[in-house]
C-alpha cells in the first residue's frame, strides 16, 4: 500500500506537466481555428465533403433579366458546336419564341441543340409549352425532353422536380442562377408587379461541373448518352477564381444543399448576408443561423415585401419575425419581387445557384449551386445588397405588426403546420 501511494505522489508532478500541455496544446488548437479565414475553412469542409472543388474560373454577374437575356442570346447567336438548355420552366411567350427560334436557326446551321424543361413547372406555368408549339422546333433540328412526365396515379412524381436553370454553349460559356425564360421576367407579373433576380456566366473549368450535370439529366430523359469527348470544356478563363459545384440529386446526394449552406454559416467569423424569395426556414439551417446569431455573427436577410405565393410569404414573415428577434436585421425589399438565390460571408465569398431555402430545394428538388471563392465577386454581390436596402423596410416589432395583423397571423401559423412541403 505505501509502495502505491509513493508511486502516485512519485507520478503526480509528472501528471500535471502533462495535463498543463494538454491544455496549452488545446488553446493553440482552438487559436488555429479561430485564425483560419472562413473561407479556408469552408474550401476545406467542401473537399473533405468530397464536393467538386474549380481552378481557373471567371465569373461576370448579371444582376438583371435583361442583362442575362441580351448576354445569352448573344452568344448562342455566336455557337459553334453545341447548345444545352436545362431550365425549370419555359413560358411560351415572346421571349420564349425569341429564343427558340433562334434555337432552330443555329440548329439548321449545324449546331447541335439540346434541350430540357420540367414537366409539372411547364404544366403549372402561365403559359404551358404545347406539343404544337414544340413539334415545330423539333421539326427545325432543336432536340426537346421533359424531364419526369407525371403519369397517374403516381403521385411521387410531383415531389422530385427539376429546379435547374442552366445553359451551356460549346462548352466555353455556362449561365446559372435564378431565371427562367418568361416576358414576367422582364415585363413584371399580374398582381407581383416586376421581377428582380440574379444570373451569372462563368467560362473555365467549373463548366465541366454543369456539363456533367446535364449530361447525366440529358440520358435520363432521352435515354442517350453524350459522347464526353464529343463535348470537352474549352477553358477560355481569364481569373483563378476558386468554385464548388453542389449538385443536389434526390436520393443520391439529398443533404448537399442543407450541408454546404450549414458549413458556410458555421464557418462564418462575422458577417452572413442571405437574398432569398422563400426561406421557409426549419431545420439544419435554421439551427445555423441561430447559432452564427447568438456567436456574435451579424445576420441581414433581405426579402421581398411582394410574393407570387401566398403560403410561402407567411411562413417566411413568421420565420423573419423568429430572426429579428434573435438579433438578425431582416429587410423587406420594395422595389419589386427578388426571386435571387444569393448568400454573402465575411465578404470573402458567396453562392450563386438555384435553391431556395424552402422544403421543395432543400428536400426534394433537383438544384445545383456555386459557391464562389473571391472577394471581388462577393464585394459586387455586396454592393448590390447595399443598394438593394436602401429600397427595403427594416424589419420591427411595431411595423410587424402592420405587415401581419391577426388575420394573417393565422393563416401563417396554419401555413406553418406544411412548411416542410411548402
Amino acid at each position: 500500500m505505501m509502495g502505491l501511494l509513493h508511486a502516485c505522489l512519485t507520478l503526480f508532478p509528472v501528471l500535471r506537466i502533462c495535463l498543463a500541455f494538454a491544455l496549452v496544446l488545446q488553446c493553440f488548437f482552438v487559436l488555429a481555428k479561430d485564425d483560419v479565414r472562413s473561407d479556408s475553412a469552408t474550401i476545406a469542409c467542401f473537399r473533405q465533403k468530397g464536393i467538386p472543388v474549380y481552378h481557373n474560373n471567371s465569373v461576370i454577374v448579371l444582376p438583371s433579366c435583361q442583362l442575362k437575356y441580351s448576354d445569352l442570346f448573344g452568344k448562342i447567336q455566336n455557337a459553334e458546336r453545341y447548345v444545352h438548355l436545362d431550365y425549370f420552366k419555359f413560358q411560351q411567350d415572346s421571349i420564349c419564341r425569341q429564343l427558340f427560334d433562334l434555337l432552330a436557326r443555329k440548329a439548321e446551321q449545324g449546331v447541335e441543340v439540346r434541350v430540357i424543361y420540367d414537366y409539372f413547372g411547364n404544366s403549372h406555368s402561365d403559359f404551358p409549352l404545347k406539343d404544337s408549339f414544340l413539334d415545330v422546333y423539333r421539326a427545325r433540328g432543336v432536340k426537346v425532353y421533359a424531364y419526369d412526365k407525371v403519369k397517374f396515379p403516381w403521385v411521387n412524381h410531383l415531389f422530385h422536380r427539376n429546379h435547374h436553370k442552366i445553359a451551356i454553349i460549346d462548352g466555353e460559356f455556362l449561365y446559372t442562377g435564378g431565371m427562367n425564360v418568361a416576358d414576367y421576367y422582364i415585363h413584371g407579373k399580374p398582381g407581383v408587379g416586376a421581377w428582380r433576380d440574379t444570373h451569372m456566366r462563368v467560362t473555365g473549368d467549373a463548366v465541366e461541373g454543369y456539363q456533367m450535370i446535364f449530361v447525366d439529366l440529358w440520358e435520363k430523359v432521352s435515354g442517350e448518352r453524350l459522347d464526353a469527348s464529343m463535348y470537352e470544356i474549352r477553358h477560355h478563363a481569364n481569373d483563378s477564381v476558386l468554385m464548388a459545384v453542389c449538385n443536389r440529386v434526390p436520393r443520391k446526394s439529398p443533404e448537399i444543399i442543407r450541408e454546404t449552406y450549414c458549413t458556410a454559416i458555421d464557418n462564418a467569423r462575422s458577417l452572413v448576408q442571405i437574398v432569398n424569395p422563400y426561406p421557409c426556414l426549419f431545420g439544419d439551417v435554421k439551427r445555423a443561423l441561430q447559432r452564427a446569431l447568438k456567436r456574435g455573427v451579424k445576420v441581414e436577410f433581405l426579402v421581398s415585401r411582394r410574393s407570387d405565393g401566398m403560403a410561402n410569404a407567411d411562413v417566411t414573415g413568421i420565420e423573419m419575425h423568429r430572426l429579428m428577434k434573435r438579433g438578425a436585421d431582416i429587410y423587406y425589399y420594395e422595389g419589386a419581387f427578388h426571386h435571387s438565390k444569393l448568400m454573402m460571408v465575411d465578404g470573402l465569398f458567396c453562392t450563386i445557384g438555384t435553391a431556395n431555402l424552402d422544403a421543395r430545394s432543400l428536400r426534394f428538388d433537383l438544384e445545383v449551386n456555386s459557391y464562389i471563392f473571391d472577394k471581388g465577386v462577393t464585394s459586387e454581390l455586396q454592393d448590390i445588397f447595399e443598394s438593394d436596402k436602401s429600397v427595403s423596410m427594416l424589419l420591427t416589432p411595431e411595423n410587424w405588426k402592420e405587415l401581419f395583423p391577426l388575420k394573417r397571423k393565422v393563416r401563417a401559423r396554419i401555413f406553418m403546420s406544411v412548411k416542410k412541403l411548402l
